[in-house]
């Protein structure tokens, strides 16, 4: 009898200790199942021709395509010495060519003749301006009457492109599938049979046969759409979980008081709240009001006032007799929280001292490079409770920091937080606190059910009044470099005109961060990115000589970082050359122009944060984004698609399309592989709002979901230790 694969058998047992290696290794695959649910990305047939024009958005990426030969022939070089295959491949929509050198190119030669059809794999690159694959791996599609097998096998088939990697083409791949496949019949379903039903969604086992070894088109789609449910079902039930589990939790309601802190507070500005955050406000209160703790999201394009609405909870909480945190990622921006927050309350925030309000109560700052008499003043302001605000980095965390009533946490910039850090802070509390987390990067209402499940969201989308329009153009340093001259001239133009500049680079440039010797990998690139330390001399000496340009990086000792900022707030400094420590909350209105170097090196998120610190005042702001990639390169793509919209939720759309196979549950947990591999939090929004509703009322019904075992069994598969805490973490 055949050895069926129990599923989470190590794959050596099928597959021999070499394949598996390389599968875990390249691809993180380890046991039968984990091989079961690697699909296909695609699927070639053999009287279709696979579209070459598309490989241009996938540089450096491995790829599989099925072609046809067009020509081949031998050069030499070298005087005669040295030779070289170029074979041209075409499948009607674009044209390729494919390289072969040294002893390598006879077997090619005599296997590639013009009309023969194969399927080609290779890492996509660039030579003369032209895409090319070098020594590409390849199998042949025989249809020769005398080589029936392969001719049956390729017939009518729908051949699967899998996500492979170098050392294991797309067709290894699909053998290895072949071994564990009998071992689908074995897979544990998840879905509630009744849901299944309802949606009429094919079994488990028939699925994962029908992903791997279609007959037809329509079993791809079976195939898919009940696999995109597993995912979405099992994630929203580990979610909807986490979620009931909260509602049980005890809080101490922290209703404001009228004619209190708040009310005094909100007579004070000189500005109505827009529609948005009163909105937002009112939501935030409800949920301060209740028995349970709050845990609710907000997220705001950038200088949309989530700063203003996280303070008026703090105060409703001071107001109620408690205390709020606020946990910043860096002490750049702890300070200045710190500062506009000082600033927006004034006499508010000096409770019990000189000249402060009797209404008022103390605002504190707390980070690890404070000396020690501040530090122990802050301290005991919170153990008596003598402050009612503290803003701090993971200083708040450590076991001597005591509260005497922690009533609300907020977390700034979530995405920087480890769940523990998290957790760490909430534990200061009598009972749990209420928890509030802002985030500038808008999120698409999908990637916020899935990633954020466990907490509600409230957006804010609309500026405040006086905000300035800011314009974004892109500058090709290469192949204009006269463009680069005039980026200079804008920023002098701008200084003189009495307004500062930011100019943002991807590197520090000291020896800590010096890059290391090129491996294979990067040779292609040409020069390492630019850096802070570099490019602040070269426009000190060259196009901004007598301008006061001054550096902030993250390695700078903390007084000196507080130093810098404080004069460029000042506007003492006129030109600050960073990274992108200054990407959130820094808030210098008189900022009006931002340079990002090598700008290509950013994601789409990161751009739009941090072209959101100018036009923050009332003249418009101008972000340049200096990139020397070619014209028709993803990357020119992404910072054409940045220069052309100001809408954050439009560009985090882009920034997930582009991602493609990324795992939206965080790839970087160690170990842990992307959980989301048939669906996209894009396109597939249906399936994910209707799995919530779902998962939901299972969830009520039945919360330790006694009665459906193959749900708890995948759950614990996709909940293993580290993947829960990225969960918690939200």
């Amino acid at each position: 009898m055949e050895h069926v694969p129990a599923l989470d058998e190590d794959l050596k047992k099928t597959l021999g200790p070499a394949t598996a290696k390389v599968l875990a290794e390249q691809l993180g695959l380890h046991t039968a199942l984990d091989l079961l649910h690697h699909y296909p990305r695609r699927y070639a047939e053999r009287g279709e021709l696979t579209p070459l024009t598309e490989l241009a958005d996938q540089l450096d990426e491995h790829v599989t395509v099925v072609a046809q030969v067009a020509d081949a022939r031998i050069l030499t070089f070298n005087g005669g010495r040295g030779k070289r295959l170029e074979v041209t491949i075409t499948d009607g929509s674009g044209r390729l060519q494919l390289v072969f050198f040294g002893a390598g190119v006879h077997k090619p030669h005599k296997d590639l003749l013009p009309g023969t059809r194969a399927m080609f794999a290779g890492k996509v690159g660039m030579f003369n301006r032209k895409l090319q694959l070098a020594h590409p791996a390849y199998e042949l599609l025989s249809a020769d009457a005398s080589d029936q097998d392969a001719a049956t096998a390729f017939a009518n088939q729908l051949i699967p492109i899998y996500p492979a990697c170098a050392k294991l083409e797309s067709w290894k791949i699909s053998k290895c599938v072949d071994a564990v496949l009998p071992g689908a019949r074995e897979a544990v379903d998840p879905l509630p049979p009744a849901l299944r039903e309802d949606r009429a969604l094919v079994p488990l086992t028939e699925a994962l046969l029908k992903i791997h070894r279609p007959a037809t088109k329509a079993d791809i789609e079976d195939a898919r759409r009940r696999l995109k449910w597993d995912e979405a079902f099992v994630l929203q039930v580990a979610l909807a979980r986490r979620r009931h589990t909260d509602s049980q939790l005890p809080a101490v309601p922290r209703r404001p008081t009228p004619g209190g802190l708040l009310d005094t507070f909100d007579a004070t500005l000189p500005f109505t709240l827009t529609e948005g955050q009163q909105t937002v406000s009112k939501e935030i209160f409800d949920d301060l009001g209740t028995e349970h703790p709050m845990h609710r999201l907000l997220q705001g394009e950038v200088g949309s006032g989530k700063t203003l609405v996280a303070l008026r909870a703090m105060l409703a909480v001071v107001d109620a007799g408690g205390q709020a945190a606020m946990l910043a990622p860096t002490e750049v921006l702890a300070q200045q929280h710190h500062r506009s927050i000082t600033e927006m309350m004034g006499e508010l925030a000096e409770g019990g001292m000189l000249g402060g309000s009797d209404m008022g109560t103390k605002v504190v700052l707390l980070t690890g490079s404070m000396g020690v008499p501040a530090r122990r003043r802050a301290l005991l302001d919170l153990v008596t409770g003598e402050a009612g605000i503290v803003i701090g980095t993971h200083a708040l965390i450590e076991d001597k920091v005591q509260f005497h009533d922690l009533g609300l946490v907020v977390v700034d910039e979530q995405h920087r937080f480890g769940v523990e850090q998290r957790d760490a802070l909430r534990s200061k509390g009598k009972q749990p606190p209420h928890l509030l987390v802002m985030t500038a990067t808008p999120i698409p209402r999908t990637v916020a059910m899935t990633v954020f499940g466990d907490l509600e969201t409230s957006v804010l989308d609309q500026l405040p009044a006086g905000r300035s329009p800011i314009a974004t153009h892109v500058v090709p340093a290469k192949d204009k470099p006269h463009f680069l001259a005039r980026a200079w001239e804008r920023v002098r133009e701008e200084v003189e005109n009495g307004h500062q500049a930011y100019v943002v680079c991807p590197r520090i440039g000291d020896e800590a961060d010096d890059p290391k010797k090129k491996t294979a990998e990067d040779e292609s690139e040409k020069r390492p990115p630019l850096a802070v330390l570099e490019i602040a001399e070269q426009l000190s000496r060259g196009p901004l000589a007598g301008l006061r340009v001054e550096v902030l990086h993250g390695r700078m000792d903390p007084a000196d970082k507080d130093d810098v900022m404080r004069r460029f707030t000042a506007g003492e400094v006129k030109v600050l050359v960073a990274t992108t420590v200054i990407e959130v909350g820094v808030n210098v209105p008189n900022s009006t122009v931002m340079v990002i170097m090598d700008a290509d090196r950013f994601g789409v998120s990161q751009l739009h944060q941090l072209r959101g610190r100018v036009g923050r005042g009332s003249a418009p702001g101008l972000c340049l984004l200096v990139s020397e990639m070619h014209e028709a390169s993803p990357a020119r793509a992404r910072l054409a698609a940045v220069a052309a919209t100001l809408d954050g939720f439009e560009l985090s759309r882009i920034d997930l399309e582009q991602r493609r196979e990324g795992d939206v549950l965080g790839q970087a947990q160690s170990g842990v592989r992307s959980s989301l591999r048939m669906l996209a939090v894009i396109e597939d929004e249906e399936v994910i709002a209707q799995a919530r509703e779902e998962a939901t009322r299972v969830v009520a019904e039945d919360p330790e979901l006694e009665r459906l075992p193959g749900l708890r069994a995948a759950l614990d598969a996709l909940l293993d230790t580290e993947r829960e805490q990225y969960l918690e973490k939200g």
